[in-house]
C-alpha cells in the first residue's frame, strides 16, 4: 500500500480502507500511532479525530470480521 510523500515522524500517516471503492462520502481513515490507532473522517482531514487504544482497535477489528 502507497502512503504517498514521506511525512515528518510527528505527523501520522494516514490510510483510506481499501473496502472504500468509488464511494467517497462514506468512508473513515486511520492512522498507526505508538499509543493505537487514530481514526477521522476523511471528508475532513483537517477535522477532529478519535483515538483508539491498540487493544480496544484489535478488539473492534477482531468483532467486525466476524
Amino acid at each position: 500500500m502507497s502512503a504517498g510523500p514521506p511525512q515528518p515522524p510527528s505527523e501520522p500517516v494516514w490510510f483510506k480502507s481499501s473496502y472504500s471503492g468509488g464511494n467517497t462520502t462514506e468512508c473513515v481513515e486511520t492512522a498507526a500511532v505508538p499509543a493505537g490507532v487514530l481514526v477521522r473522517d476523511s471528508k475532513a482531514p483537517d477535522g477532529p479525530w478519535v483515538s483508539v487504544s491498540a487493544e480496544a482497535w484489535s478488539r473492534f477489528v477482531g468483532a467486525a470480521v466476524e
